[in-house]
């Protein structure tokens, strides 16, 4: 019979900042809550003198969604995680959220282990990448944690190459150039008018304004 898993402080406190409650902690270093128990109520946090068992108690739920709750007779995680419930009444994103807060998943890359907060929010960025391509299979043999880099180069890119473009490209937007031809009809027309010279540039749109009009505009501009 194996001997029971030996739990250093280091171990806990690895729980401990990976999860928010002691429920959470024991599933994320994969034993029995009384098995956790045992040497988090012997290790004491020098800081407030509090014991890591009492130190990370969370009676309340507090950072904790309140969906998807483990507690009572069900249990709607571990059914979604059995592949007995349907995903479409839950948010992918608050899924995840529940999943690494109740210990279930690591909160870092599986791949490189990153695990580095942005500085705003604290907020990990880590994609939630299913290894059979099918998201609406949440089995914890299925799914796994990348970092953006991981996940471009292993699994699903987190941009499109229009988002690269965009971000890397400055594309300067110039009007159209006109792209037409005046025919005879057109032309015959314009001399009527007296809008037309044998140098007469149809792209300029000063050349549909007629002489007369523009002698006036001069002697007006001259009194």
């Amino acid at each position: 019979m194996p001997s029971p898993k030996f739990l250093s402080k280091e171990d806990i406190l690895r729980a401990m900042q990976n999860t928010k409650s002691n429920h959470g902690a024991a599933r994320f270093l994969r034993c029995s809550l009384n098995h956790y128990k045992k040497y988090a109520t012997v290790y004491v946090d020098e800081a407030t003198g509090l014991t890591l068992n009492e130190l990370h108690k969370n009676a309340s739920g507090k950072g904790i969604p309140k969906f998807l709750s483990n507690k009572g007779k069900k249990a709607p995680l571990k059914e979604l995680i059995a592949g007995t419930l349907s995903i479409e009444s839950f948010e992918p994103a608050k899924i995840k959220q529940r999943l690494v807060f109740e210990g279930y998943i690591k909160e870092e890359c599986s791949r490189c282990g990153f695990h580095e907060a942005r500085v705003q929010d604290e907020k990990i960025p880590l994609i939630l990448q299913f290894k059979d391509r099918n998201k609406k299979n949440y089995e914890l043999e299925n799914i796994e944690l990348m970092c953006y880099n991981c996940s471009y180069l292993y699994a699903i890119s987190p941009i499109s190459e229009q988002q690269v473009t965009s971000m890397e490209h400055y594309i300067e937007k110039k009007a159209p150039e006109p792209d037409f031809e005046v025919d005879d009809a057109m032309r015959e027309h314009l001399q009527s008018l007296g809008l037309w010279k044998e140098e007469f540039d149809p792209t300029d749109g000063t050349n549909y304004i007629s002489e007369n009009y523009k002698g006036d505009k001069e002697e007006r501009q001259a009194n």
